[in-house]
């Protein structure tokens, strides 16, 4: 099976063929085995024996290797055919409500009136179903409205948070 992974700006090609690794086209000597802690690994490269935490995040992992963390994009054949077919949809320009996914308890707001805030930043706290989700923003701008105050219920669909 064919993966593609990013780490920064470089691109690799990995395929995993008969229990050997290749990146690129050329064959590594590799193994990876968990060790211990649900996210620590143990990691053979070329004779060489590492140590690696693997973290999975929303769409990528965080892999601390050497005391030096990288963040690592992994995606599959498939799912790179799907991606590479669809098209991003442009945001809007000027304002845009930022809604509830799900109904839920406002826990608390991050951020207030005038706040500049960039792509992914966490804006609110929403608790559903006993656990605290992040309504991050979804690209950057300045908070025009805050439709909501702490403690308040909301439905799915309400406006939270206005950016411009």
């Amino acid at each position: 099976m064919k993966y593609y992974s990013r780490v920064g700006q470089n691109e690799y090609e990995i395929e995993i063929l008969d229990g050997k690794v290749l990146v690129d086209g050329e064959v590594v000597d590799v193994d990876l085995r968990q060790s211990g802690a649900p996210e620590l690994y143990s990691l053979l490269y070329n004779g060489r024996s590492f140590e690696m935490l693997i973290e999975a995040e929303r769409f990528n992992y965080g892999v601390t290797l050497r005391g030096e963390r990288f963040e690592v994009q992994v995606e599959d054949e498939r799912t790179r055919r799907l991606n590479m077919g669809r098209k991003m949809v442009a945001l809007p320009e000027g304002e845009l409500a930022i809604n509830a996914p799900i109904p839920g308890l406002v826990v608390k707001i991050l951020v207030e009136i005038g706040d500049a805030v960039i792509d992914e930043q966490p804006l609110v706290l929403l608790e559903a179903m006993k656990m605290e989700n992040e309504i991050r923003a979804v690209r950057g701008g300045v908070v025009k409205k805050i439709a909501i105050v702490a403690g308040q219920r909301v439905e799915q669909n309400a406006v939270l948070v206005v950016i411009e």
